[in-house]
């Protein structure tokens, strides 16, 4: 039998389209769909339609976009974020804590080479690193949370503490496992992340820490080309990121590849580092 869009109806279901005349210019009030839709030929019944109608294609073509604009954030180092707080607001209360000092016999550095995620690894695999945090410093906020630091507003930078025991690792081995996993050369931003959240940063906890990596910097400045950017700023609080950061490349091991492939990370370091390059 016939449906009422002339499609002939079978006991499977529609068969195949009819031809359909075609049906002349669309009235003063309606919007000719066949301007803006290629799959509308100028005969479809529905070419016609009241300016103000919601079609089902073009719903479905606004969820594909939005599904396009997800994609191209989730690509990021970054994780879903509901909203963006205030900085300024007077009733924010810190959402992250201080880390403690370390312990007897301990001693930290702090680095900020981008993606933070991608910072703890190179580090962890050093003889005498105890542990690596993922946390923001460098900024005036007190305890921001990862959606006030990816906003760009607080001044912070995605870092790492690194807490080793100078015994068995110096800092100066530290200093070396960082510039080899940073693109020195990149300005407010470290591959495909941009931003001052993801500058490149020395944060020396005292004087000696300072002395040597202005000494590191001025090796660097001597071994590759390029204007070397990266900053040397005495280390303020570190702020503990959000728990689902801390070993991201262990508890998310896929995305976490997908990240550091699509940012074009590991051959940018090659092409800086060569053999030497961080991983």
């Amino acid at each position: 039998m016939w449906s009422i869009d002339r499609t002939w109806v079978t006991s499977e279901g529609p068969s195949r389209w009819m031809h359909r005349p075609s049906l002349g210019v669309c009235a003063p009030n309606q919007v000719d769909r066949s301007t803006t839709d290629p799959h509308r030929g100028a005969d479809a019944l529905d070419r016609c339609a009241p300016r103000n109608a919601v079609d089902a294609s073009d719903v479905q073509q606004g969820v594909t976009r939005l599904a396009l604009v997800f994609a191209l954030v989730f690509a990021s180092c970054s994780s879903p974020a509901t909203s963006t707080p205030s900085a300024s607001a007077s009733s924010r209360a810190p959402q992250t804590q201080a880390a403690p000092p370390p312990g007897e016999g301990q001693a930290v550095a702090i680095f900020a080479g981008g993606c933070f995620w991608c910072m703890e690894r190179p580090f962890e695999d050093l003889p005498g690193v105890i542990s690596v945090l993922s946390g923001y410093t460098g900024g005036e906020l007190e305890g921001p949370s990862y959606e006030e630091v990816s906003a760009g507003r607080t001044g912070h930078a995605e870092a790492v503490r690194v807490l080793y025991d100078p015994s068995r690792a110096t800092y100066e081995q530290l200093l070396e496992v960082f510039w080899h996993n940073v693109d020195p050369t990149q300005a407010d931003a470290q591959f495909c992340d941009h931003g001052t959240q993801y500058r490149s940063g020395i944060f020396p906890i005292d004087a000696e820490q300072r002395r040597l990596a202005e000494a590191s910097k001025a090796r660097v400045e001597q071994t590759i080309p390029g204007r070397i950017v990266t900053e040397i700023t005495d280390a303020g609080p570190f702020w503990i990121a959000e728990d689902y950061h801390q070993d991201f490349y262990r508890t998310h091991p896929v995305r976490y590849t997908e990240y550091r492939l699509g940012c074009g990370r590991d051959a940018r370091l090659r092409q800086i580092w060569g053999d030497v390059a961080g991983h």
